[in-house]
């Protein structure tokens, strides 16, 4: 096989041969080839073992390398497509590396998710790191915001001023390689997500009653006078948090696909705009246009993340959840004459608290009445972590304005 100094100097001696066609096609085949080594490397170092696996039980090992496979692919080609861009004199390439970039990020705060995620909550942060994820999510789609601005700057600065130099060849490989390279990640994350193992998927949050553990703090005496008790609570010890852990990794790796994906979509739309400008030179206009269509894409697509990041900080109602549904179920209980203080939010995009007090008729077993309503509401909301209040009713309940129901 030749070298590439040897092709280099066969190629200096062939005339009609653009020379820096031929160095940045050799760049991304080097590119390309350290990836591969990275990704055989990578691919072994991060393989499960029985006695690796035994350090570290709560860690999705095969989702976190998976990430850091996609993370390297990303990085790699990134620079790939900056070269690229900067020799074609391409926006539209380079707003596709810039692309990269924030898809690097989301990957990375997929993988510090994993890592916090294993962190036990401490008494500063009782709930954890679950907000990390989301504040890393705003970061990165901020940054998103900032370089497509910068991109439409350029772009418009370009149309005005009529100054394309654009390489129709090397743009038309860079963007061709960017297809090919986002079917290799497309293909490498698809895998793991038609992948689960046991009963994870179907019934991730299913809570047996052996794994219920009641605290009671009665203010009156629950055992010698059942009709004095006050308050009994029972609380899930989440002993199944292992299993939402995987479910968990798999959304991330999920996310990680739908970013392929868009990338795939926007490398196909740049590399359409490189055959046009390659056939007719003239159409170099295609170039800035692309960026301005992508552009658009990236600020309606990204909105309605903003919206969920939000959502998410203010404590809302997770989508989809309905308050009237849970409620329903709590007054099927038997012995339930009314509830309040129903409080459904999420800490993510996949955990969702909520709490509740539930008001019920004298001589009705406290301990069976929570243990039916965690039951309904794992199994049928899939709620992660629940605080469920029993306390007896007083008619004063129906007129108390605390009580009332939340205002639509």
């Amino acid at each position: 096989m030749l070298t590439s100094e040897r092709c280099l100097s066969d190629i200096r001696l062939t005339e009609n041969v653009d020379f820096r066609t031929v160095s940045s096609l050799i760049c991304f085949i080097h590119l390309f080839q350290m990836g591969y080594y990275l990704y055989s490397f990578i691919s072994t170092l991060l393989q499960p073992h029985c006695h690796k696996g035994k350090k570290s039980p709560d860690i999705d090992r095969n989702a976190r390398r998976k990430l850091m496979i996609a993370c390297l692919l990303s990085f790699i080609f990134m620079i790939g497509e900056i070269i690229g861009g900067v020799l074609a004199h391409s926006l539209a390439i380079i707003s596709d590396a810039a692309h990269l970039l924030t898809d690097l990020i989301s990957f990375l705060i997929s993988l510090l998710a994993i890592y916090l995620a294993s962190r036990a909550a401490s008494k500063k942060l009782s709930f954890g790191w679950a907000r990390a994820e989301i504040l890393g999510a705003l970061i990165s789609v901020l940054m998103l915001w900032v370089l497509t601005g910068v991109m439409v700057y350029m772009g418009v600065e370009r149309v005005i001023n009529q100054s394309y130099q654009i390489d129709a060849t090397i743009m038309l490989i860079t963007a061709s390689c960017g297809v090919v390279f986002n079917l290799i990640m497309g293909f490498s994350l698809h895998q793991h997500t038609h992948h689960s193992h046991g009963n994870d998927a179907e019934n991730p949050y299913s809570t047996e009653s052996d794994n219920l553990k009641p605290l009671i703090s009665p203010t009156g005496s629950l055992v010698e006078n059942k009709t004095s008790y006050g308050t009994v609570q029972l609380e899930n010890n989440s002993s199944n948090r292992k299993e939402h852990k995987k479910r968990h990794f798999n959304l991330n790796v999920k996310a990680a696909f739908i970013h392929v994906v868009g990338d795939l979509i926007q490398s196909i739309g740049v590399l359409v705009a490189a055959i046009v400008i390659f056939f007719k030179p003239e159409y170099k206009l295609a170039d800035s246009i692309c960026t301005f269509i992508f552009s658009i894409l990236v600020l309606v697509t990204t909105v309605t993340i903003i919206r969920d990041i939000l959502h998410v900080l203010m404590e809302g109602t997770p989508k989809g959840m309905s308050m009237d549904l849970i409620k329903g179920s709590f007054l099927e209980i038997e012995g339930v004459c009314c509830i309040h203080d129903l409080r459904v939010w999420s800490l993510s995009l996949s955990k969702v608290v909520l709490s509740v007090h539930l008001a019920i008729k004298t001589g009705t077993d406290p301990m069976l009445v929570l243990r039916e309503a965690i039951d309904k509401v794992q199994k049928k909301f899939n709620i992660t972590e629940t605080t469920i209040q029993v306390e007896e009713f007083v008619d004063d309940m129906v007129n108390c304005k605390m009580c009332e129901d939340l205002i639509v």
